[in-house]
């Protein structure tokens, strides 16, 4: 009786093995899949994304308390007055200001050496390396006990940004190449730039309250890690052996002549300046102006998430409707902005200075859900068909106005006042918003096929021209093509058999 309970029992394990083993091999096959790993790997971009605004904001409520408790100390230390003085103040929030745009100028000085790498190697590893370095820097946030440390922890995550964010933004380029795909798909990842950006404060501050300095970057950086795992268990980055025959993606010198794109970059520059510059100064001018209370300087940017969602997905909608009017979306979007901020310094209570703030962030939506999709086609129509570069000359552009923020915006407050920054921001939105109707020219060829044409007297070069020539093949029903150069846009309607018969097609 002993013998057959115990060959139950075995017999039982082995078909439980069994079943697992076939569970797991259809999970296996199921995120094989390429729908299914495009959504996955949307998901592991959009947490990163999430991830590295969550650190850009939720050191907003928590460092400037903390280094005024650590220049208590060491006055205490030192037997001189515990208290802070004006000059010491007045040091404290230089200290602040350069903490908070070290992170910027980073990124800026790294992204044209990563836009390159990620062109060189893909966009996985990158996505890869830029999560590890964001995990560290989190790290030591958490446990930095000085200021050194916490300048170096701040560096540190700009370097993890320059790798993360272009790579993970051209990554969801890469995988979603139709365009009204490609503009929803990076459309999601801006709304969780957004709420990243808007909920990091609050979250911060709470968990700082009530749980300590180092928790808000402990519950960080364990997502980070297992947003890490993630990904080597989908993508498994250093086992694609495909990665030696990728294209030769166009220099980042290159593209950044190019005028279209560097209209875009432009437009990107400037919409974001008035969130950059208000963050850093808006808290003192409505201490000032309103008497407002921590929790109420802390609060009025938490209700600009939901009009930046609205902007997103009203953005995606008209383009998918209507796609060459992507130039009049960024257009109406900076006109937007000039409005709101130029109603900023005419609120008197932070209930109604909060509209202002959602019109800005509302513009701020146009904008980037237009104009990002917007860089990956012109890459596709202009240039090779790799997206490194291109999105490192984006995040260039927000780097380039969150480094000026912090440093320039008190300077122009203290010598002009808050009233004059706020009409200048918005003029500066308004007159640019014409550069934009330079890409109406672009956008209407929009019309024609979208992806770059492959000379098909040649063979293709690489996997993405490879895939690209596989998917028009099998939606190719006598269209025409669009025949482009990186000094001319012309359109050439050629028949099935003329293109097929100009060179040989990938079987």
């Amino acid at each position: 009786m002993e013998y057959d309970g115990s060959a139950v029992s075995a017999k039982s394990a082995t078909l439980k093995l069994s079943e697992m083993g076939e569970r797991t091999k259809q999970l296996g096959s199921a995120m094989q899949d390429p729908n299914r790993q495009r959504k996955l790997i949307l998901v592991i971009v959009c947490v990163a994304l999430l991830l590295d605004n969550m650190l850009y904001m939720v050191i907003v409520p928590i460092i400037p308390d903390y280094l005024v408790d650590l220049e208590t100390e060491q006055a205490a230390r030192t037997h001189a007055n515990s208290s802070v003085s004006r000059a010491n103040r007045d040091n404290l929030d230089i200290q602040i200001g350069v903490l908070f745009a070290s992170k910027a100028i980073l990124q800026l000085m790294v992204n044209p050496l990563s836009g390159t790498f990620i062109d060189r190697v893909g966009y996985d590893i990158p996505l890869l390396i830029g999560l590890l370095i964001m995990f560290v820097s989190t790290c030591i946030f958490a446990f930095a006990e000085n200021y050194g440390t916490l300048f170096a922890a701040r560096s540190l995550q700009g370097l993890g940004s320059a790798f993360a964010d272009t790579s993970g933004i051209a990554m969801i380029a890469d995988r979603y190449t139709e365009e009204a795909e490609r503009s929803r798909a990076l459309g999601v990842a801006l709304a969780f730039i957004s709420f990243g950006s808007l909920v990091a404060p609050p979250f911060g501050g709470v968990l700082y309250e009530f749980a300590g300095k180092r928790v808000p970057f402990i519950v960080l950086a364990s997502v980070c890690l297992a947003d890490g795992v993630l990904l080597l268990t989908v993508i498994r980055p250093f086992s694609n052996g495909a990665r030696a025959n990728m294209p030769v993606g166009t220099p980042i010198y290159r593209l950044m002549t190019d005028p279209y794109i560097a209209v875009v970059a432009g437009a990107l520059t400037v919409c974001n300046i008035p969130l950059a510059f208000l963050e850093p100064t808006i808290s003192s001018w409505m201490e000032s102006t309103m008497n407002a209370s921590k929790w109420e300087m802390g609060l009025i940017w938490l209700p600009a998430f939901f009009p930046h969602v609205l902007g997103v997905y009203v953005t995606v909608r008209l383009a998918a409707r209507y796609p060459e009017l992507q130039w009049f979306y960024g257009a109406l979007g900076m006109v937007i902005i000039g409005g709101s901020s130029c109603t900023v310094p005419a609120c008197r209570t932070p209930g109604q200075l909060m509209l202002p703030l959602c019109g800005v962030c509302f513009g701020i939506a146009l904008v980037d859900t237009a104009l990002l999709p917007t860089l990956a086609f012109l890459v596709d129509v202009r240039h090779v068909s790799v997206y490194g570069s291109v999105y490192a000359i984006a995040d260039i552009s927000y780097s380039l106005a969150y480094a000026l923020g912090p440093v320039v915006a008190g300077q122009i407050v203290h010598n002009l006042g808050f009233v004059q920054l706020n009409l200048g921001m918005g003029l500066v939105n308004v007159l640019y918003a014409p550069a934009l109707l330079l890409l109406r020219c672009v956008c209407q060829m929009k019309k024609s096929c979208s992806e770059r044409n492959v000379l098909l007297e040649e063979e293709p070069k690489g996997l993405y021209d490879s895939i690209r020539m596989q998917e028009r093949r099998l939606r190719r029903k006598g269209l025409c093509t669009t025949t482009v150069n990186e000094n001319e846009l012309s359109e050439t309607p050629r028949s099935l058999s003329e293109e097929e018969s100009s060179g040989p097609e990938l079987t």
